[in-house]
């Protein structure tokens, strides 16, 4: 009796653990792929799931969320001959569990070594100016790319982001020389500008002050003002006649009509 106590208290744990080891939880962001007999079945999960044990199902557990993989640095050669160094980041997220365990043997791998030649490629048609300049561009076309190659193993590539971009020595100074350089072009064309600008306000000021004479008195009194900032200068100058010729009464009369007793003197006779 007590032998047959202990057979079903051995089997009810055994049980127990065959329920154990066949239960799975599957959490919000994964899926589980199972293979029945090495056949492949309806994906698990989320949440508690039963598969058979002993080896009849086999399960692995894909994580869907998004994956940061970065790129290790690439030397580059681009189109105008320069060599440099460039490293990337991927982001990228599983949509197809399934696909993704049974089209490729290891995904994430798989996707960076596609990242890594198509950098080599894509960077190797570009100048040098393109990738300092153009960088979202390359961007967009490296993402179309990568995620076209990536797209038959379930894998969609949302982003891809060129890093850094390491230039030689010799390569920086020119770039810098070239910076400098471009400075100094804006510069001289700003002050270009400015003095084409004053020339035509000094011009356009002219031809006022020409058409006004009282306007170019104005300036010339404002002048010799100017000359002499302290408040005891004394400045000698003309008055210009354009500023009295209104006291002097009309110009066209005879100063001698307005003499006492002026007008016509007799002849003396004999």
């Amino acid at each position: 009796m007590l032998n047959v106590a202990i057979v079903i208290g051995v089997l009810l744990l055994l049980g127990l653990a065959v329920a154990f080891s066949s239960l799975h939880i599957a959490r919000e962001y994964e899926r589980g792929v199972v293979f029945r007999l090495g056949r492949l079945i309806d994906l698990k999960g989320p949440g508690l799931f039963f598969i058979f044990p002993f080896g009849i199902d086999r399960l692995i557990k894909v994580d869907l969320r998004v994956i940061t993989l970065e790129v290790p640095p690439q030397e580059v050669i681009t189109v105008d001959n320069v060599t440099l160094k460039v490293n990337a980041v991927i982001f990228f997220q599983v949509i197809d569990a399934r696909a993704a365990i049974t089209r490729v043997r290891d995904f994430a791998r798989a996707t960076s070594q596609i990242a890594q030649t198509t950098l080599r490629s894509i960077l190797g048609q570009s100048s040098l100016d393109e990738l300092l300049s153009s960088r979202d561009k390359i961007n967009q076309e490296l993402q179309k790319i990568i995620d076209q190659r990536t797209e038959p193993w379930g894998i969609k590539v949302s982003v891809v982001e060129v890093k850094d971009v390491e230039l030689p020595q010799t390569m920086q100074r020119a770039l810098a020389r070239q910076a400098e350089a471009e400075r100094e072009k804006r510069a001289k064309v700003i002050a270009a500008e400015g003095e084409f600008q004053a020339a035509q306000t000094l011009t356009n000021a002219a031809g006022v002050m020409s058409a006004q004479p009282a306007a170019l008195a104005l300036r010339y009194m404002q002048t010799l003002l100017d000359m002499g900032p302290e408040k005891n200068s004394t400045i000698i100058f003309p008055i210009p006649l354009e500023l009295i010729r209104p006291l002097l009464g009309p110009s066209g009369g005879d100063r001698s009509a307005g003499e006492p007793g002026g007008g016509r003197r007799a002849a003396p006779k004999g």
